[in-house]
């Protein structure tokens, strides 16, 4: 059936019959008849459904049974986006209408465990990502009760490990997000001065996210920029206000580029004025220790010898810190941009594999300031891993 609207997928078909054949070999291995995808970045990479509409409930069905293509499911009126970034035919494209939305009387729900039923799932074994943003604990309830006969398991992450390897196509996109975010640090580089309000410079890192580079137009980031400054720097997640920067403190600039909704954060700190030693002595420490772990980072080992390679520095030099010092990154949606598998840590042996991106993201939050020097990377089969930005990884002293 023709589609009725124009649409612009930002990936071929081939590697969307790639990414549906590794889900339902990971669907067969659990025994599940279907699953229900509620995560957008599930969502997206299965289909290439794109919207900001996270915020009701929908979801993604996918069929174990290969004749059966993937199906929409939400608000209505969203059923026009999907009609649009969806690469199945329209009448896989369902919804349910507004008397739902915020209702207290039915839920959403209950109109999918009813097109479930019709369909001939009624006792059938049904995936759902328990573990989700998006997924509300009522979704949950109220699903299990519209479906007595069903037999649920809890599929969290079951689809976010098949997205682990990128494709081809997937680190073109990657590539593309780490030129915007150099151009965004290169921007904070020349613009951040005491006395400049710091939501001022946000205005700017949104300029260049957004402007985009070398004819590449940027999307949203699914994190907000955040940029602490000297003892609030201690604080790993603090975003902005309107307080001007200040001589005598380091600010980290947590940002990334994002292409298509694909990510490759980066990280640098800014000290206005004469940098203490214990600074300088943090900076070198660290330095040497994403050195150590970059080469570490090599098909064939575990994430946990990234994570080691870079304590023994930090150990060596007096630096404790309890943090994981990375996560996988790729497509994603907000609140996070990773993608919630592996840890670089000392606890988790997953083999890496060509292919896998991560956040080398080894952050030195100590009790009255903080350091990032951080690294998107590329594992490599036989070398070590390729850094997607290329800017100087060191403290920036102005």
């Amino acid at each position: 059936m023709p589609h009725q609207f124009a649409k612009s997928l930002p990936f071929s078909q081939s590697e969307y019959d790639r990414r549906l054949a590794k889900t339902r070999a990971a669907m067969a291995r659990h025994d599940l008849d279907v699953m229900l995808l509620t995560d957008p970045s599930n969502m997206a990479w299965i289909t290439g459904y794109d919207g900001w509409s996270f915020y009701v409930h929908q979801g993604v069905l996918v069929f174990a049974d290969p004749t059966t293509d993937p199906m929409w499911w939400g608000r209505r009126q969203d059923g026009a986006g999907a009609l649009r970034t969806v690469w199945m035919d329209d009448e896989r494209v369902t919804s349910y209408d507004e008397t739902y939305i915020q209702s207290t009387e039915k839920h959403p729900m209950q109109e999918l465990a009813a097109r479930l039923h019709d369909l001939g799932y009624a006792t059938a074994r049904i995936g759902v990502e328990l573990e989700n943003y998006y997924f509300s604990a009522k979704a949950w309830l109220t699903l299990r009760a519209a479906m007595p006969d069903a037999h649920f398991e809890d599929a969290t992450a079951l689809v976010n490990w098949q997205r682990a390897v990128k494709s081809d196509e997937e680190l073109t996109y990657m590539r593309a997000a780490a030129r915007i975010s150099e151009k965004i640090i290169d921007g904070l580089l020349e613009r951040v001065e005491p006395g400049v309000p710091k939501n001022e410079i946000v205005a700017e890192i949104y300029r260049d996210a957004v402007t985009g580079t070398e004819g590449q137009w940027g999307d949203y980031p699914a994190i907000v920029p955040l940029l602490p400054s000297g003892a609030d720097a201690a604080a790993s997640h603090l975003t902005w206000n309107g307080k001007p920067f200040s001589t005598g403190e380091a600010t980290f600039f947590e940002i990334s580029g994002c292409v298509r909704r694909y990510h490759a954060p980066f990280c640098r700190t800014i000290f206005l004025g004469e940098p203490p030693d214990y600074i300088l002595h943090a900076e070198a420490a660290l330095v040497e220790g994403i050195e150590a772990g970059l080469e570490a980072a090599r098909a064939g080992n575990r994430a946990c010898d990234i994570a080691n390679a870079l304590n023994a520095s930090l150990i060596k030099a007096g630096i404790t810190r309890g943090a994981r010092s990375g996560y996988p990154i790729g497509l994603s949606y907000p609140p996070d941009w990773g993608e919630r598998t592996i840890s670089i840590r000392p606890e988790d042996e997953t083999v890496l594999e060509a292919g896998m991106t991560f956040h080398f993201m080894p952050g030195l939050w100590m009790e009255n300031w903080g350091l990032e020097i951080t690294e998107s990377i590329v594992i490599r089969e036989g070398q070590a891993a390729e850094c997607l930005c290329d800017r100087p990884r060191k403290l920036f002293v102005k």
